[in-house]
């Protein structure tokens, strides 16, 4: 960041008083300039004993698969932006069960919320951002091809869940980068 939102002067990074981390502030009109994690919101969209993917049409990972998922607009729920997404990308309605997942990827500022829906009516369709939309079968899903580390870990959660017939407990965890540039859960 260089000029401040407000007033449009210089901004320094500095620790501001009373606080403990460097921000961008304004030192023409002491606006504090916060940076946070951007959430990601997304769905685990279910039929049957499949889950629905899509291959991304964009970069990055562009020709992978991912759930459908990404960034929260202002003004909507979680819930809102999952449903968002899962119809944006795979065309697809979906009626939100619970939320499933919440990881926190600090390395890259981002906190990734998926929930399980049920899809209304067996229908999808690849949007903009998508080359095409399957469901899979835990044996059928392509392991070795999914697009994001957190997309891996929540379907190995999932289908373990699954196996067990038991409910779906929340998972939680960090997703975190190691020195060799390895991802891994935690």
């Amino acid at each position: 960041m260089n000029f401040c939102s407000n007033c449009g002067a210089r901004v320094v990074l500095r620790i501001p008083a009373g606080d403990n981390r460097e921000r961008f502030v304004c030192d023409r009109c002491d606006t504090i300039h916060y940076q946070n994690p951007k959430i990601v919101a997304g769905c685990i969209p279910e039929w049957g004993d499949r889950v629905l993917l899509c291959r991304r049409a964009i970069e990055p990972r562009y020709g992978l698969w991912t759930l459908p998922a990404g960034f929260m607009e202002n003004g909507e729920s979680t819930e809102q932006a999952a449903m968002r997404e899962t119809l944006e990308e795979a065309g697809a309605r979906v009626e939100i069960a619970d939320l499933y997942a919440l990881f926190s990827i600090p390395h890259i500022n981002q906190v990734y919320m998926l929930f399980r829906g049920q899809l209304c009516d067996g229908a999808y369709a690849p949007g903009e951002e998508s080359l095409e939309c399957a469901l899979f079968r835990a044996a059928d899903l392509p392991w070795q091809e999914l697009a994001f580390p957190v997309v891996h870990e929540t379907l190995q959660r999932y289908f373990r869940d699954k196996s067990r017939g038991s409910g779906f407990p929340l998972q939680r965890g960090d997703i975190v980068r190691h020195p060799r540039r390895r991802v891994q859960a935690t």
